[in-house]
């Protein structure tokens, strides 16, 4: 699938959508501060390693207290699910792609405006902010297309995954997540199932310490890493939640099977199985849950279960990743 290079505006922190201008300079990314000793999911028996079962529940899903296309409130009951403990990591999808040759779209190409016969680039969204003085530009001038930037290459050309492997993969399209989900025998969570495991997740713990990777400091000119880490951290190194499921808010964005509609109660579903956002007209969209590194309290708040957004299937980010369950 081609698709147009449209990055929700949700999911670089909240606004409308906005197309993104081609450019060769790469981003930066401050390296971790050296509050986490050591990183990785503690010891868990489970007959499907790396993975926790989230019991059969009811819950109330969804928010009518904070942004619109959160609400309304509404009950849910889900059979019990087998959860990646775990975003999936660079290293597990160097293991697919070695195993079945398999290139992601950001490797294949995307198309650079919403027409059909418009030119097709390689490459994905890099987070970049351009700024100068105090003075904070608006949302189109944080996200960069760069070319060549993508799974293996992060930034772009001449970045690596050198130290990262332990990190989760971004860059990864709608498709690319689920052909990974279906190569290790599973899927990718409905939205429901993501927000029922992430019921126990929060920014901070009951002692007020930092329990996930967001954004402190001046959004977007200044992220003080008190937490841990300035971009994306590796897995596993916050606390995880009682379920045992880590980084379910903070760190990336995750993927979710679900179409994206701009409320749970949308009248038109039906009218457009694949999904509808106003501020992406005519792409196909999915929810993304749990939010990122570069959520910050003044501005995103979407480090929360209840939050939600839409991305185009056809383009990744370098703050989008997923995780994968079993449905037996």
């Amino acid at each position: 699938m081609r698709a147009v290079l449209l990055l929700a505006g949700g999911a670089v922190a909240g606004g409308a959508a906005w197309w993104l201008a081609g450019s060769d300079e790469l981003g930066t990314r401050d390296g971790p501060a050296p509050l986490h000793a050591a990183c990785g999911p503690t010891p868990f028996e489970s007959p499907y390693p790396g993975m926790v079962f989230v019991p059969a529940a009811s819950f109330a899903m969804g928010s009518d207290s904070t942004f619109p296309e959160e609400g309304p409130v509404s009950q849910r009951s889900i059979a019990g699910f087998w959860m990646d403990r775990t975003e999936v990591t660079n290293a597990q999808f160097a293991e697919f792609v070695t195993a079945t040759g398999y290139r992601t779209l950001a490797e294949r190409g995307v198309r650079l405006a919403p027409a059909l016969d418009s030119p097709v680039a390689a490459g994905s969204a890099v987070f970049r902010p351009q700024h100068e003085g105090s003075r904070v530009p608006g949302l189109e001038s944080w996200w960069t297309f760069v070319p060549g930037a993508s799974w293996r290459e992060p930034e772009g050309p001449g970045s690596s995954l050198d130290g990262r492997e332990q990190q989760p993969v971004v860059h990864v399209a709608f498709e690319d997540a689920a052909a990974y989900a279906e190569w290790a025998g599973r899927s990718l969570p409905r939205e429901e199932q993501f927000e029922l495991a992430a019921q126990t997740s929060a920014r901070r713990n009951a002692s007020g310490e930092h329990a996930a990777n967001t954004w402190q400091g001046r959004f977007p000119v200044q992220n003080d890493p008190v937490d841990g880490y300035s971009g994306a951290a590796p897995v596993a190194c916050y606390e995880p939640n009682a379920l045992g499921l880590y980084d379910m808010i903070g760190n990336v964005w995750e993927w979710t099977a679900s179409a994206y509609y701009p409320r749970h109660d949308f009248a038109g579903k039906a009218e457009y199985p694949d999904g509808f956002d106003p501020n992406q007209p005519g792409e196909p969209v999915a929810v993304l849950k749990g939010g990122s590194y570069l959520c910050a309290p003044e501005y995103c708040m979407r480090y929360r279960p209840q939050a939600r957004i839409g991305q185009s299937r056809g383009l990744g980010a370098s703050h989008v990743g997923f995780r994968t369950v079993l449905n037996l």
